[in-house]
């Protein structure tokens, strides 16, 4: 079709001992934004990669057209010149600098003597800005101040300034707000009118029928199906494209059964705003969490969620903590992860990358290092084969795709990259586990595992409280939920009374919300 301008056929790529891409095919139109999902692991982003010339050519086969024309990419700066640019989920900036010089980082237009003409630079950027119709921010405003929506869209100017009429957004809308996605989508709205050809690459299926056109699945490195119209596929369809199986409930449930006792109480818990003087992140918070139940903890972006659960860990380093915490009825004194550790105490951090994980270091180590105290002998040296036994315990019980313990954990997808986290702090045998937000970034195949895994831990006398920002999460998993708005606690709601609604009234007005619905709030 003459509307096709980009092309990719029989693409193959492998690794030592792993097809990452298998025979496959897809296109992109102009003025329409392609879905491209799969499993974490189904090989979209190795598919982006030799796009984009990271992968460059002959280490794959296969062909790519762009505009009828057959492209060999030698590295990323033939890919950027044949008008291919990724807006990756991690922004690639550098903070310090500001908003022209980053757009057009190492591409300035010199004058005299090599000289930078500041100012066409900066009349260059206001006039891309003014393009994605942007006037909240300016062209010498430092990067640094932006939020990361607006930062996300200094990265679409600056693909723009390269010409790119190919714009792949990787995970776009994994760390934005509702008001920073309205305005993300409203920008690639208009550059789907001007022509411009997208590749939509999320795992948030509720966005696909908002912005998509056409949607195109990868499952184990091989395209599933036609790239069908969005409006002729429905959600279920998708999912069995991806997943390979019926996925007849996202959010299988147990029989609930009456809650156990208390293992968990935190009382008259506050943190203090670390540049902030006399404010605090988290206001005099007390709960309690039971032995048997998922105890959801619901809230919108800053009302302190996290920082109540790593002040609980003995983790929060930005301020200071106060407040009591008891495990069956017994006072602890967490000074830091270490003592909340040996008292069975786990938390699965929200950001894997930076907390979770050590990158650049194997598989192997990220799953036992919690445990290596069990794991040595009594002159503190670790039995090595005790250790792999029980990495691959690991790997065969929570179902971890790997290529092997030895390899780096860099090499995981995202969703075996958080079962690993999981693992590691499974390996501790704790009674309190506590996820933030531990579905964030994976695909759906992986998050039904994952509330399996939940599942069960609960029916093995483990306390689970879960952290999340995605509703249908929390109203799916959990048998009580807590509401925070501004670093306080504002409601307590059973599994029964907890809607969507109701939920976002306490999140977003907290108080004042409950003038309806007292009834429906804990003392």
């Amino acid at each position: 079709m003459s509307d096709i301008i980009l092309e990719m056929s029989g693409i193959i790529k492998d690794f030592p001992g792993v097809r990452a891409l298998d025979g496959v095919d897809f296109a992109a139109r102009k003025g329409e934004v392609l879905a491209l999902i799969g499993e974490n692991g189904a090989g979209k982003s190795t598919l982006m990669k030799v796009l984009s010339g990271v992968w460059p050519y002959p280490s794959y086969e296969g062909d790519i057209h762009v505009r009828g024309q057959l492209m060999r990419f030698a590295g990323t700066r033939e890919a950027e010149r044949a008008g291919i640019a990724i807006i990756h989920q991690e922004l690639n900036l550098i903070p310090e600098l500001t908003v022209a010089e980053n757009v057009f980082l190492d591409r300035q237009t010199r004058g005299f003597l090599g000289r930078i003409d500041w100012n066409q630079l900066f009349s260059q950027t206001t006039a891309l800005l003014e393009r994605l119709n942007i006037r909240d921010f300016a062209a010498t405003d430092p990067v640094k101040s932006l939020t990361v929506g607006k930062q996300q869209v200094v990265e679409i100017a600056k693909a723009l300034s390269l010409s790119a009429d190919i714009l792949i957004f990787d995970e776009p809308t994994s760390a934005l707000t509702d008001k920073e996605v309205a305005e993300l989508f409203r920008i690639i709205r208009d550059l789907k009118a001007e022509g411009v050809a997208m590749v939509y690459i999320s795992h948030k299926m509720e966005e696909l029928e908002q912005i998509c056109d056409r949607v195109q699945v990868l499952r184990d490195g091989k395209t599933i199906g036609a790239s069908d119209p969005i409006a002729d596929v429905d959600m279920d369809e998708i999912i069995r494209r991806m997943v390979g199986r019926n996925i007849e409930d996202m959010f299988p449930r147990r029989e609930q059964s009456e809650p156990g006792p208390e293992t968990l109480e935190v009382k008259r818990m506050s943190v203090s705003h670390p540049t902030i003087p006399g404010a605090k992140r988290v206001d005099n918070v007390s709960f309690s969490a039971r032995r048997g139940e998922i105890l959801g903890v619901a809230g919108l972006m800053g009302a302190g969620r996290s920082e109540l659960m790593q002040a609980i860990f003995g983790a929060y380093d930005g301020g200071e903590a106060a407040g009591e915490v008891y495990l069956d009825g017994e006072k602890l004194a967490i000074g830091s992860p270490t003592d909340a550790i040996a008292q069975g105490i786990a938390l699965v951090t929200e950001d894997r990358k930076h907390m979770g994980l050590v990158l650049g270091q194997s598989i192997l180590m990220n799953l036992t290092l919690s445990a290596l105290g069990n794991l040595s002998n009594r002159f503190g040296v670790v039995d090595a084969g005790r250790e792999r036994s029980v990495a691959l315990k690991n790997v065969a019980d929570l179902r971890i795709k790997i290529p092997g313990l030895d390899y780096l954990i860099d090499t995981l997808s995202g969703g075996n990259q958080q079962k690993v986290v999981i693992a590691k702090w499974l390996n501790t045998a704790p009674r309190v586990l506590i996820l933030d937000e531990p579905t964030r970034g994976i695909d759906v195949g992986a998050k039904v595992e994952i509330y399996k895994l939940m599942n069960q831990l609960v029916e093995d006398g483990v306390t689970v409280i879960m952290v999340s920002s995605e509703l249908p999460e929390v109203l799916g998993m959990s048998d009580r939920i807590l509401v925070m708005c501004e670093g306080r606690k504002v409601a307590e709601l059973s599994r029964e009374e907890a809607t969507k609604e109701i939920i976002m009234q306490y999140a977003s007005q907290g108080e004042l919300a409950g003038e309806a619905t007292d009834e429906q709030v804990s003392a």
